[in-house]
């Protein structure tokens, strides 16, 4: 009896060592985040900069500039790794990730609406509300499509798996023709606008719109942590999970829908950053085992150090020019998706 009781803790001991080592991971990318640059920092620049010593110069850069952009880096990196973690147990699809139900999709349509076709409406919305028109609209249009795919996704009653994907595909193809259409419409200062935004950003973020997207992406992801039983029970399948007591129906639906709030609010502000949500949750699987309890934390670690490390590529590999995030998440995420499929057709 006593030799499983020290296997046991030592594979405790093994998790909380990988733990440390992803946390430490991500305080050593968020620092390098804030120091590197077409300006250089220290690490006594940041130390000075926080306790209001440093000169004006590095201050502004650093409270004003890269500490936001980090902040919100973490945030969206942290809401797409776990909501892709979340709907790959809910979904039971190694290959889910918050774009299946289409959620940057209905984002990417509202964002190109107000952009293309803002004009016609945007002198009646009152001046201080401007702003953040497009952010709203982004946001508002996750939550839109969200909702048309958990109602269309219904069949007798339920919710059927294979049925919320296929819808998901029906509706973000809709969404793309849509954008098409406008893009062709656009002229070239709006093509300029939909071609930066639909690659991803963590520019152009002051605290203000920082504070509030963080704060409802955090919101919702700590939400999601009360599902880990659930999505475990969710593995052995539906009908086992509801002769378990649980409520299969509403644990979908309400999944989905905060999955919708936490992605939706992380594209409202810097577009669609795609492959985060599916590639995270799978290094963390590797690294701690299936279990949600310990696979979303690490998930949410994962997810936050990839995205601030894309982000710190595509600031120094050419300064002072800045490539867009998604391109970096992508070459970082297709190579990711080949290995998965050609694993997935090896087993």
């Amino acid at each position: 009896m006593v030799e499983p009781a020290v296997a046991h803790r030592g594979a405790i001991s093994g998790v909380h060592l990988k733990f440390a080592v992803l946390l430490a991971l991500l305080v050593s990318v968020a620092l390098a985040e804030i120091a590197f640059g077409p300006v250089r920092l220290t690490l006594g620049d940041i130390a000075r900069a926080m306790t209001g010593n440093a000169d004006p110069m590095p201050t502004a850069i650093i409270t004003q500039i890269r500490t936001p952009r980090m902040v919100l880096g973490l945030g969206i990196g942290l809401s797409l790794a776990m909501c892709g973690a979340v709907l790959q147990g809910l979904l039971r699809n190694p290959l889910a990730d918050p774009g299946l139900i289409g959620i940057s999709g209905g984002a990417s349509a509202a964002v190109v609406v107000v952009i293309v076709l803002g004009d016609l409406f945007i002198g009646d919305i009152p001046p201080p509300v401007r702003p953040y028109v497009l952010p709203i609209a982004a946001f508002l249009g996750a939550l839109l499509v969200t909702g048309l795919i958990l109602g269309l996704s219904q069949k007798n009653g339920e919710m059927s798996v294979g049925r919320l994907i296929l819808v998901g595909v029906a509706i973000n193809s809709i969404a793309g023709a849509g954008i098409g259409f406008l893009t062709y419409i656009s002229d070239d200062t709006q093509l300029r606008d939909l071609t930066f935004w639909s690659m991803g950003s963590l520019a152009k973020s002051g605290w203000l719109a920082v504070l509030i997207s963080v704060a409802a992406m955090l919101a919702a992801t700590l939400y999601l942590y009360k599902f880990t039983r659930a999505l475990d029970l969710f593995q052995l399948g539906e009908r086992a999970a509801f002769h378990s007591g649980l409520d299969v129906m509403k644990i979908k639906f309400t999944v989905c829908t905060i999955c919708a709030v936490a992605v939706g609010a992380g594209v409202s502000i810097a577009g669609p950053i795609g492959f985060i949500g599916l590639v995270a949750p799978h290094i963390a699987r590797m690294l701690v085992g299936a279990s949600h309890r310990v696979l979303l934390p690490a998930s949410a670690l994962v997810g936050g150090a990839l995205l601030l490390g894309a982000d710190l590529i595509v600031r120094t590999v050419a300064p002072p020019q800045e490539l867009p995030i998604g391109l970096a998440t992508s070459l970082i995420g297709g190579p990711f998706f080949l290995f998965l499929l050609l694993r997935e057709r090896k087993i």
